[in-house]
């Protein structure tokens, strides 16, 4: 993300995995670590993904040090692409390599959105996950998992209205079920070209909320 973006490896089921760690902005002390997911590999998608460091630098500013990877057999990850089963447990494998304890936060983008409802679903029944972000979330190839009610208030659903890749109408169908809050962008696509500093930004005020 930047020249202080620091590379390293965390090792999982399928092999190494790559992963990019950025520490809060200023020096600050870290809150903790946020583990953020990418889209789907098979449509080029990667951890240098625009709206995943949009998310990173939410973090980052808001002083979380930000975790970005890749999915297995993507750029320096070892492994293929297993339609999500495998891929949750990388993003399992990430988060217990680089924050086995303390504070943690959750993000992913389209189909790293849908594998992190199912992260989410895993280890929040061991350990308090502070903030969880969906961007995108993809609902129509596969299924998210639903967001427990407890959680409802720590967790932002962000998605565009002119979204073609993952139709706002499906992930209402998701969320109405849950009566889980959807943000909605106004005019916004899947990438959200244009309007990712209003992304930014309505994570960053997530981020900056107290759940009481």
């Amino acid at each position: 993300m930047n020249s202080q973006t620091r590379k390293t490896v965390v090792q999982g089921a399928a092999g190494a995995i790559e992963v990019a760690i950025d520490g809060p902005s200023g020096g600050a002390p870290s809150k903790g670590m946020a583990v953020i997911a990418h889209p789907h590999p098979l449509f080029g998608g990667t951890m240098d993904n625009k709206v995943v460091q949009t998310l990173a630098r939410a973090f980052t500013q808001c002083g979380w040090t930000a975790v970005r990877f890749n999915f297995r057999g993507v750029g320096g990850t070892a492994g293929t692409h297993d339609e999500g089963r495998g891929e949750l447990d990388d993003l399992l494998a990430v988060a217990a390599g680089v924050a086995p304890d303390g504070p943690l936060c959750l993000a992913g983008f389209s189909f790293g959105a849908f594998v992190t409802t199912h992260a989410f679903g895993r280890l929040s029944v061991s350990r308090p996950i502070e903030k969880l972000v969906l961007v995108g979330t993809s609902v129509s190839r596969s299924v998210a998992a639903p967001i427990d009610a407890e959680a409802h208030l720590k967790t932002l659903v962000v998605h565009g209205e002119e979204d073609d890749t993952v139709a706002l109408s499906a992930v209402m169908d998701w969320a109405r079920p849950q009566a889980l809050p959807v943000t909605v962008i106004p005019g916004g696509g899947h990438f959200f070209h244009g309007q990712l500093p209003l992304l930014k930004n309505l994570v960053v005020r997530h981020l900056s909320s107290t759940v009481v």
